[in-house]
């Protein structure tokens, strides 16, 4: 049995953002995926096994294959004087995960990435953050065209 609210795109991909940050701590993927997955049904009332969906398994390793790829794209884009190791992890993370749906994940359209690292970042992160994470991943979309 699964949650609609909990299916949604969106919360796939705050989910996605949460097990890639624990990625940044150690955690395997299959462990951190599962974890943040059911995390909230420890308490349900139902015992049915959890099937986490496809989408947010995508995310998650995709990024992680295509992690050293999209940094040195990131990094090229950062201007003089900022380097990867400046970001915060949150940003770092909300890079990765927006730029991988722009450039790998063809089901999400270019916007939609952008506007979700931007409410991923106004959620996590500051108000700074998502007008430069919006500035940054916005030059991907320019370059594809």
């Amino acid at each position: 049995m699964t949650n609609s609210i909990k299916d949604s795109r969106r919360d796939l991909r705050e989910r996605a953002f949460q097990a890639l940050f624990s990625l940044e701590y150690g955690d395997n993927i299959e462990d951190a995926i599962s974890f943040i997955y059911t995390y909230d049904q420890e308490n349900s009332e139902t015992d049915d096994q959890q099937v986490i969906p496809d989408y947010l398994i995508a995310l998650v390793k995709g990024v992680v294959d295509t992690q050293s790829q999209l940094d040195q794209l990131i990094e090229e884009k950062l201007k003089a004087g900022w380097s990867l190791l400046r970001l915060t992890k949150t940003d770092k993370i909300i890079l990765r995960l927006g730029l991988y749906e722009i450039r790998f994940y063809e089901d999400t359209p270019d916007r939609v990435a952008i506007n979700e690292a931007i409410e991923l970042a106004k959620k996590y992160s500051d108000v700074t953050s998502s007008k430069f994470i919006n500035g940054l991943l916005s030059q991907f979309i320019t370059d594809k065209k």
